[in-house]
């Protein structure tokens, strides 16, 4: 049973501290557990919008639910009133606990079970109603230690709370994530969030407790900071065992740059996986296809100078690279640590055939549409190779806006690919990138490719029971003043998994799944809804 707390007095009779200093230890305490509740609501939004993709629907659902959230912890913690100190002393472990852990949780759920959306809605919903709890018990607090009127007292609270979370949101991006990583990153934030609030009520308002409540709050702290302490050791090990749950057995490389996290699986060029924030994004497997059927069909014309938007891996370039009579080709990727993968990595080095060492090739590190903004160059041929459009990241490199960029970067003639992701499972989004080219000025004409192989560019498509679903690629080839028939090259290297016969196939293939119409996505309206 908790001990009762003493009535309220005037002034601060009891107190270890004078009115002054116990107030701003009071408002110290409100400042890092703001800063650590806003840490542990950013690392739900970012752990699963890696995880589960669209990032703004995972902002939506963490930040609505928590805020609901909060609004039933303040309710409940107006039982607590008469023992404050004490019931904030266990919220604040709880929360510790609960917040600390959240990262860790999440990602043995997606890991293990394949599913993290009930966890991400479990952790907001109790993280939420914690943090709503703790501000009607600092209130009482704080009048405990210094009474003064209500108003001046909620907003000493609130400026507190509001510099906290400004610490806290600039403390996340920029110490740690890139210095811990999301696991231990939130581990360290729960350990804070329990040292901070424990060490305030075992010593400011100690008097306030009796011994029963004192051995309960010790015992719950050290506790709590000793299975945080426990997590953050046993942190990398976890990391491991849940990436081979992921990825197999067979990760040889997985790295988090400052643009996405990076895994490539599989001993040589026959086996090897490239994923990217999760998704797989090159399969040995299918690899030759995808990149023959991006690649080909848009050469079939003048190409001497070639741009390609994404492609780090160096698969599209190895393509264009078999002309002859291409001069340059410049790769703009967003992550350096992807190109130097495909330039030093044996097997993805071999499987791209060294394009990164051909003299006409220029690597350049950008983010595409800043890019192209700024670049005055012209190519006769721009070859999109881009995550899907469905991964929110990626949503305003197939807006009309991006395609009109494109289109000024053309050569009279010139003519630019857009890989769409998958037609079957994603119809909508086909028809919805190929109305953004055209709403960009540009012509077009959509093709669809059958996939072959176990796996795909844009991610393995499984069905419920494991086995492989049926998959197709979308494509849109498109040009400022006319696209002709769908064609090879006459000078076009031998392909070994697509023919001139199989390409016409893919246009009337095409034109089945492009019936019905649909608006192009734009910059401040995107209309890319489907999963990726």
């Amino acid at each position: 049973m908790i001990d009762q707390q003493t009535p309220l007095r005037s002034g601060a009779p009891g107190l270890p501290v004078r009115p002054r200093t116990g107030r701003f230890l009071v408002l110290s305490v409100v400042f890092v557990c703001a800063a650590c509740g806003l840490v542990y609501e950013l690392e739900l939004v970012a752990l699963a919008s890696y995880l589960i993709g669209d990032s703004v629907e995972q902002a939506s659902i963490v930040l609505s639910v928590m805020v609901f959230a909060m609004g039933i912890g303040s309710l409940l913690a107006k039982r607590l009133r008469t023992c404050a100190a004490v019931g904030f002393g266990l919220i604040e472990a709880a929360l510790a606990l609960v917040g600390g852990s959240s990262a860790l949780v999440l990602y043995a759920s997606f890991a293990w079970l394949g599913e993290s959306r009930y966890a991400l809605v479990g952790f907001s919903l109790a993280i939420g109603t914690l943090i709503g709890a703790e501000i009607p018990l600092l209130m009482t607090l704080i009048q405990r230690v210094d009474r003064q009127d209500a108003g001046g007292a909620v907003a000493d609270l609130f400026a507190a709370d509001y510099v906290g979370a400004l610490v806290g949101g600039l403390a996340f991006p920029f110490l740690l994530l890139p210095m811990m990583g999301q696991l231990t990153g939130a581990l360290f934030t729960g350990a804070v969030n329990a040292a901070a609030g424990g060490a305030l009520v075992l010593w400011v308002f100690r008097h306030d407790l009796g011994a029963r409540s004192r051995r309960l709050l010790v015992v719950v702290n050290v506790v709590v900071i000793a299975l945080l302490a426990t997590a953050t050791v046993l942190a990398d090990d976890f990391e491991r065992a849940a990436r081979r749950a992921v990825y197999g057995d067979e990760v040889r490389i997985a790295v988090r740059t400052g643009v996405q996290e990076v895994v490539l699986t599989g001993a040589d060029r026959g086996s090897l996986d490239l994923y990217l924030d999760g998704r797989l994004r090159v399969s040995s497997r299918d690899d030759r296809r995808y990149h023959e059927a991006l690649v080909h069909p848009a050469m079939n014309g003048p190409h001497r100078r070639v741009l390609i938007l994404g492609g780090g891996d160096g698969l599209a370039a190895r393509e264009v690279l078999r002309y002859p009579d291409v001069a340059s080709v410049a790769v703009v990727d967003p992550d350096p640590a992807v190109t130097r993968l495909a330039r030093t990595d044996r097997a993805l080095a071999g499987l791209n055939g060294h394009a990164f060492e051909d003299p006409r090739l220029t690597a350049v590190t950008g983010d595409a549409f800043s890019w192209l903004r700024a670049t005055r160059e012209r190519y006769d041929v721009v070859i999109s190779d881009l995550p899907d459009p469905g991964i929110t990241a990626s949503t305003k490199l197939y807006s009309a806006e991006f395609y009109g960029l494109v289109g000024d970067a053309l050569e009279p003639g010139g003519r630019l690919v857009v890989h769409t992701g998958r037609v079957g499972s994603r119809p909508s989004t086909f028809r919805t990138v190929e109305a953004s080219v055209r709403a960009g000025g540009l012509t077009t004409r959509p093709y669809l490719v059958a996939g072959r192989g176990e796996g795909s560019e844009a991610g393995p498509d499984r069905a419920a029971d494991g086995a492989q679903a049926p998959r197709d690629w979308g494509f849109v080839l498109a040009a400022a003043d006319g696209v002709g028939r769908l064609g090879l090259d006459p000078g076009a290297p031998a392909l070994r998994t697509l023919g001139a016969r199989e390409l016409a196939a893919a246009g009337r293939s095409a034109e089945c799944a492009r019936r019905g119409p649909e608006r192009p996505s734009t910059l401040v309206h995107p209309r890319y809804w489907e999963e990726p």
